[in-house]
Order: C-alpha cells, then sequence, then structure tokens
C-alpha cells in the first residue's frame, strides 16, 4: 500500500468509480448469455440446448470476459487521462523499474479477483441448474484466474512498450489475444483455453502432443504454457521498464 503506483491504480478504479463501469460490462454481458443459453432453443439440441449445457456456456463466456477486460485494464484504456506517465514515475518520484512493475501486476491481479467474485454467483447458479459436479465449477475458478493473468499480463507489456502509442497498444493486446487463440487452435487443439476448458468440464482426454519421441500429457503441456506465456509477459515488462530508466 506505500507503493504510490499501486495507490494511484486504486484512487482511479475505485475511490473515483472509473473502473466501476468493468464490473457492470461484465455483469451486463454475462448475464444474457446465461438467460439465453436456458431458455432459447439452439440448433444442435445434443450440445446446446436447456441447462445441459448452460455451465459450459457461461463458463466460456466468463472466460472470453475476463481475459478481455484483464488486457484493458493492464493496459489502462479506461480513464488513461487520469494515470501518470512512466517518466514521472521513474525520473520525478524516483521510483524504481521493479516496483512499478510489481504494483501494476499487484493492481492487474487483484482486478482479476474482483472479476472472479462479480462472476461466481452467476457462475455457481449455472452450476447448481446444470447439475454440475464438484469439481468441474471449482476448475473453472482455478481456470478463469490463470488464463486472465497469463494474457492479462501481455497488457502490461503492451503499455510499456508503446506507452506514447495507444492506438499501438489497442491493437497490439487484440490482435495477441486473438492470434493466440487461433493459431493454438489449428496446430495443437489442447493449448487452446476454450477448447481445453469445454474438454475438462465434458470429460474428455485430449490427445498427448508427441515430443522427441516422448507423448507429453496435454493437461500438463496446457498449463506449462500458460505459465511460460505469463512469465515471458513479466520478464518482458521488466525489460522494457529497465529500458525506458536507460532512454
Amino acid at each position: 500500500m506505500r507503493n504510490p503506483v499501486w495507490r494511484e491504480s486504486v484512487e482511479i478504479f475505485f475511490s473515483e468509480g472509473h473502473g466501476f463501469q468493468v464490473y457492470f460490462y461484465l455483469l451486463i454481458i454475462l448475464a444474457p448469455v446465461e438467460f439465453l443459453a436456458l431458455y432459447v432453443p439452439s440448433m444442435d439440441a445434443q450440445m446446446w440446448s436447456g441447462s445441459a449445457s448452460l455451465f459450459k456456456v457461461c463458463a466460456v463466456t466468463a472466460l472470453m470476459l475476463m481475459v478481455y477486460f484483464s488486457l484493458r485494464v493492464a493496459n489502462q484504456e479506461f480513464a488513461p487521462w487520469r494515470f501518470q506517465r512512466l517518466s514521472h514515475w521513474l525520473r520525478q518520484q524516483g521510483q524504481a523499474p521493479a516496483a512499478i512493475s510489481r504494483a501494476r501486476l499487484g493492481f492487474l491481479a487483484a482486478h482479476v479477483g474482483l472479476s472472479l467474485f462479480v462472476c461466481a454467483p452467476l457462475l455457481v447458479w449455472a452450476g447448481a441448474i446444470a447439475r454440475t459436479p464438484v469439481a468441474n465449477l471449482a476448475a473453472v475458478f482455478l481456470f478463469l484466474p490463470l488464463y486472465a493473468l497469463s494474457y492479462g499480463v501481455w497488457g502490461l507489456v503492451a503499455l510499456a512498450l508503446w506507452e506514447r502509442k495507444p492506438e499501438n497498444r489497442q491493437v497490439f493486446i487484440r490482435c495477441f489475444f486473438t492470434g493466440l487463440v487461433i493459431l493454438s487452435a489449428l496446430f495443437y487443439l489442447p493449448l487452446n483455453p476454450i477448447a481445453f476448458l469445454l474438454a475438462n468440464l465434458s470429460g474428455r482426454e485430449m490427445a498427448p502432443l508427441a515430443l522427441f519421441g516422448w507423448p507429453w500429457p496435454a493437461a500438463w503441456v496446457h498449463f506449462v504454457f500458460h505459465l511460460m506465456l505469463g512469465s515471458a509477459g513479466y520478464a518482458l515488462q521488466r525489460w522494457a521498464l529497465q529500458r525506458e530508466t536507460r532512454s
């Protein structure tokens, strides 16, 4: 709490209320999707009709929304005029790049936790209606923050690399997430977060990855990939902040 970068984000998002719209958007999108998934018939009755797939639809929707808004929050797209520039923290306030990085990552984690808290009642209700096993419900509450942080940290990367070019940052984070989702589906489906989540909720085993003559379990490959993705994003953000101190 002594970190001024952290305090700035908390003040802008919660004291001034600029961040409340994010959580309103989460609810206003997830709630109608949940209602439609339950009551609107589908062309494919075996997959998407009634309560049988209600929880799957809600979990995938929550996944997409949490990742999307985590990227936008990390990229400071809400009330961008209120945030101080990086040069202000580095030169005028004398903050170390590591302190700035920790503060931004910490606020991103807090946002992800709050987003999960906002979505939790609707997810639990959908799980109860669909009679989802507790293990599947717990898996969703594990997967969603993992994905939101693994991809959301790349919003911090964009902010550190192109602070003075907001259009570049906005294009980058949207293309980055969309491109990874499409490429993972094309080259190795278990890396795709949507496919992996649906497979786990359906109780289906995904094909292992044959690499160096060994079959690597799909779940292991999936989690290692996303942990490496998040770690690489954090390391790149730290490098970009360090570069700013030398410029």
